[in-house]
């Protein structure tokens, strides 16, 4: 056992060395004043200037900030529904096929997507810009977030929402003051993986951005093949650094909300014992 614990560690250590090194590499470089990733010269924050000094980049900063919090919301909103319809229906087989169409999403190619979202506005003659990329957003967000709801819903004992009702809750109160309290958790992990992918999207995005509007993985692609420049190392130092702090806050959000699921659930949903 001893052995088999030590090889264990081992291993994860070295998938974390080839997950990070890269990472890592790039952060070191974006301080390096020679202007290359080959020899570290000296210390410097010129990069770092350079990205806050560029208009245009902090512009794209907030369109993808505006794109990614507005899909996370209403993919969120979307996925509960999404996911109270599918715990409700009583049909297996149409469950099952609901389900799959749902992973299906989440198992296809982004370029298959994104070039599904380009003959699609191209066709309803939406124009490529704002609107195009956060409809394509919300769309490969909404499965995300129903697959971290719906097992919540699945965790729920549908005593409590009898219990509701048998106490005289309407169809609202039972919604909003049972079943959406006891799968909070699984709205915030929704968010934040929809917050995720949509910050980290590129193939899907690069299909549905116009000219004029851009996103930051569309923009740091399109600089790199420019060539090197070390303040893409400062950007994406940065965007690594603001996602680090997501997960953070993610986690403490998470760890707080299964404290207070320890409690008991009639006290905290507030039906009466």
């Amino acid at each position: 056992m001893v052995n088999k614990n030590r090889f264990g560690n081992i291993y994860l250590v070295i998938v974390f060395l080839v997950l990070y090194a890269p990472i890592l590499y790039l952060m070191y470089y974006s301080f390096n004043s020679g202007g290359t990733m080959h020899e570290f010269e000296g210390f410097t924050l010129q990069y770092y200037k350079e990205v806050f000094a560029d208009t245009r980049l902090i512009i794209i900063v907030i369109n993808t900030l505006v794109i990614a919090l507005l899909s996370s919301a209403l993919a969120t909103i979307i996925g509960i529904m999404g996911a109270l319809a599918i715990h409700q229906m009583q049909n297996r087989r149409v469950k099952n096929t609901m389900l799959s169409l749902n992973n299906v999403l989440i198992v296809n190619p982004d370029v298959i997507i994104g070039a599904s979202f380009l003959i699609l506005f191209t066709m309803v003659g939406i124009k490529l810009g704002f609107y195009s990329v956060l409809l394509s957003h919300i769309a490969f967000s909404v499965p995300i977030a129903v697959i971290m709801i719906l097992p919540r819903l699945q965790e729920m004992s549908p005593s409590l929402v009898d219990a509701a009702r048998d106490l005289g809750a309407s169809r609202m109160d039972v919604l909003t003051k049972v079943i959406l309290p006891f799968i909070k958790p699984g709205i915030y992990a929704g968010f934040f993986m929809a917050l995720t992918y949509s910050l980290d999207d590129f193939a899907v995005t690069f299909f549905v951005t116009g000219s004029g509007y851009s996103t930051l993985s569309v923009e740091i692609y399109s600089r790199a093949r420019q060539g090197v420049s070390l303040s893409i190392n400062a950007l994406s130092t940065l965007i690594f650094l603001f996602t680090v702090l997501l997960v953070v806050g993610y986690y403490f959000i998470m760890r707080k909300a299964n404290r207070n699921g320890k409690k008991e659930p009639a006290a905290e949903m507030g039906v009466p014992r």
